[in-house]
């Protein structure tokens, strides 16, 4: 029996599957700035972010600021073209993509190292994971303390080859941003600090 549907009907289905389209990604929060407000918009970000330390024992603040960095929250994260000629839009540099900007190379050993072999790039729980697992290879590899996010985050950038061989030396701007991650983790390791126990009292931290 064939069935025809009406204009109203198509336009719904239509629009509920571009909703579930639009589901496989999250809005950056409102407030980026605020570690709080950021896990009070998203708690379940907060519940991620709390598997991921008790995983690898990055500090959470440590791990968001490095993500902040990279894509300030956009679950679609790219670098930004070269442009040919100073105008045209060329290639990109690098295959970096996500919330963690993590390159596919690096991503892929993620995967063989940590068994999560269905990790997206562009899942805020398993970017998370991503950056603890990379922090925690950067403290076996080179003896980066997790709770320096100043060069956990040169040799996130680097590699820990690089930041061994000190590759960032000079690269005055790159030091810089390293600050700047730095001083985010630890004004964020404050804030945390007030709010852990408001953001832990719920049945789905569990």
């Amino acid at each position: 029996m064939q069935m025809i549907l009406g204009k109203p009907l198509v336009a719904g289905l239509a629009a509920v599957l571009v909703t579930s389209l639009a589901g496989c990604g999250t809005a950056p929060p409102a407030n980026v700035e605020n570690i709080c407000a950021i896990f009070e918009e998203k708690k379940r970000w907060y519940k991620d972010a709390k598997k991921s330390e008790k995983r690898w024992g990055t500090p959470i603040h440590v791990q968001l600021a490095i993500i902040r960095q990279e894509s300030t929250f956009k679950f679609n994260a790219r670098p930004p073209r070269d442009r040919l000629l100073g105008f045209i839009p060329w290639t990109r540099p690098s295959d970096a993509y996500g919330y963690a900007q993590a390159l596919e190379s690096t991503w892929a050993r993620y995967k063989s190292d940590t068994g999560r072999r269905g990790a997206d790039r562009d899942d805020f729980g398993d970017a998370i994971d991503f950056v603890g697992w990379y922090t925690d290879q950067s403290q076996r590899q080179v003896g980066i303390s997790k709770w320096d996010p100043y060069n956990q985050y040169l040799a996130y950038h680097e590699g820990q080859g690089g930041w061994k061989r000190k590759t960032y030396r000079k690269k005055g701007w790159l030091k810089d941003v390293a600050r700047s991650v730095e001083y985010r983790a630890k004004e964020w390791g404050v804030q945390l600090s007030r709010c852990e126990d408001d953001l832990d009292d719920g049945w789905w931290i569990f």
